[in-house]
């Protein structure tokens, strides 16, 4: 990555940036990450500007600045970047810095939705946040994550199964589920299925 950055290689200064925010081959250097970052920005990386919206969001090598990593995050989602548009509408739907908007976070969530985000999308519609609840959409929502192997959206079908949410109730099914977003890291999931064993 070095040789790609010195090159002047947007990607290389990104996964560059990347490895010293993180520590991958190097020391862990978030000062170096967040100027790598802004060097990436001026190069119009999509990654690289929502990248440098996190560095502002959560105060990493620079303080926290919540109205730049908006603006970065919009940049960046306006470009199709799908992390930038999930973070975009989490600002939203939380006001984090800005003016809470729902109905901006849904729209955000369902363009990220459209490249991955469909486990956010289903917890609008079923917890009505920005749209009318809507169960059954929620259950379709999470079974497309969990069919793309999201294990967040693996562990929001065995809720489902669990509870009866736009499905019936088949505890067995949640049971496996939840294993399965256990096996993949998922720490809820793995809470879950202590909860399904008391």
């Amino acid at each position: 990555y070095k040789k790609a950055a010195k090159l002047g290689n947007s990607h290389g200064i990104n996964n560059l940036g990347c490895c010293y925010e993180e520590g991958i081959g190097t020391n862990v250097n978030k000062q170096k990450a967040f100027e790598l970052y802004q060097k990436v920005v001026l190069l119009g990386h999509k990654s690289g500007m929502n990248n440098l919206g996190c560095c502002y969001d959560n105060g990493i090598g620079t303080d926290v600045n919540k109205q730049k990593a908006f603006e970065l995050y919009q940049m960046a989602a306006n470009l199709g970047n799908d992390v930038a548009q999930y973070n975009l509408a989490l600002m939203y739907e939380n006001g984090d810095g800005i003016t809470e908007n729902l109905n901006q976070a849904i729209y955000w969530y369902k363009k990220s939705a459209k490249q991955g985000g469909l486990n956010n999308l289903g917890c609008c519609y079923e917890g009505g946040i920005g749209t009318s609840v809507d169960k059954q959409k929620a259950f379709e929502l999470y079974q497309k994550a969990a069919d793309l192997g999201n294990a967040n959206g693996i562990n929001s079908l065995g809720c489902c199964y669990e509870k009866g949410v736009g499905t019936e109730v088949n505890v067995q099914k949640a049971i496996e589920l939840f294993k399965k977003a256990a096996n993949l890291e998922n720490d809820v999931a793995l809470y879950n299925l202590g909860l399904m064993y008391e």
